[in-house]
């Protein structure tokens, strides 16, 4: 039985618990909040993010990450994207020596450009071949609530990625492995944007074939972006590419696609940031991934326009505009 310490207690950080859980691992999960801590514990339920979800008995919680850390095979961690470095750097101290970390973030880091797992190894020291990255079409509550789907575990160390495939396979969630940790973070971090951007559409009342090019010149993009940094292209037809992008753009339950909604209905992003509650990635993100992607010469108009508009800088409405006046090109360039 391996022993998994999971931070933190959102949504998609206490679903993940419950699959581990689930999958008959030994997990506790840090919680900040006394009150989601003792719920958990004692209803087995977390009340502020999935309060109608039956989490497992033996999922335990603690306020205390180094109670949760203490002798932990896999170290989980799910938080805002922007906050990783902060947090980290309190709690490698406790990480063990030979855990495993396990990034479910999909995001860039503003100032400095660097992925999720890069952010890792950086700031504890950790090799790359014990830091891996779970992404793919993952929202939370569909999974929470036991409804099929699947993710990519990806990490250079092809026998580690498979060992944390045993931690984590239950029979609704079904994890395959990959080594292509770059494409998978690329495609999950700027699947974000683009559901901002379908969201932008949505609300305005935009159709079908509006939406259905965003995504597609997303995925182009994406991809662009991915074969200069080093990515397997294949990866951007898989899980954590196509299917990451099509679960978020197309669903409800998508806080970027949400966020975009509010933006395109008039909410300024303040407003839009209230309504949505929970962090919708690709606000913060959207900036680094242009940034990234001009100092690496890629064009990316469809960010552009994004962050363009999250800094202010342009309406709404400019956005479309600026989109379908672009100089025509082949489908494929830049690939």
């Amino acid at each position: 039985m391996n022993r998994v310490a999971v931070l933190s207690a959102g949504s998609w950080g206490t679903t993940m618990a419950m699959v581990m859980a689930d999958a008959g691992n030994d997990v506790t999960l840090h919680a900040r909040r006394p009150e989601i801590a003792d719920a958990i514990n004692t209803v087995h339920r977390n009340p502020v993010y999935l309060p109608d979800i039956a989490l497992p008995a033996a999922l335990r919680a603690t306020t205390d990450p180094r109670e949760a850390l203490d002798s932990a095979d896999h170290v989980v961690v799910s938080i805002p994207a922007q906050t990783l470095r902060t947090n980290l750097t309190a709690w490698a101290p406790s990480i063990p020596t030979t855990a495993m970390v396990v990034s479910l973030m999909k995001g860039i880091e503003t100032h400095s450009g660097l992925r999720m797992s890069e952010v890792i190894t950086e700031v504890t020291g950790i090799p790359a071949e014990r830091v891996a990255v779970i992404s793919g079409p993952n929202l939370a509550r569909e999974i929470a609530a036991r409804q099929p789907a699947a993710s990519v575990i990806a990490c250079t160390d092809e026998t580690a990625a498979e060992t944390l495939q045993d931690a984590c396979l239950t029979p609704y969630f079904r994890p395959y492995t990959a080594t292509d940790v770059t494409g998978c973070e690329l495609g999950g971090a700027v699947k974000n944007v683009i559901a901002l951007a379908v969201g932008l559409a949505t609300g305005m009342g935009l159709g079908d074939n509006a939406k259905s090019l965003l995504i597609t010149r997303g995925l182009a993009e994406t991809a662009r972006l991915g074969e200069r940094l080093g990515a397997d292209p294949l990866t951007f037809s898989g899980l954590s590419g196509v299917g990451d992008l099509h679960a978020t753009c197309a669903s409800p339950l998508s806080r970027n696609r949400t966020f975009g909604e509010h933006l395109g209905r008039g909410m300024t992003v303040a407003q839009a940031t209230s309504a949505t509650r929970q962090t919708a990635e690709g606000v913060k993100s959207c900036r680094a991934i242009l940034d990234l992607a001009r100092r690496n010469d890629v064009e990316m108009p469809i960010t552009e326009v994004v962050a363009a508009v999250i800094d202010g800088q342009i309406t709404v409405q400019d956005a479309a505009s600026q989109l379908m006046s672009r100089t025509p090109k082949p489908e494929r360039y830049g690939i």
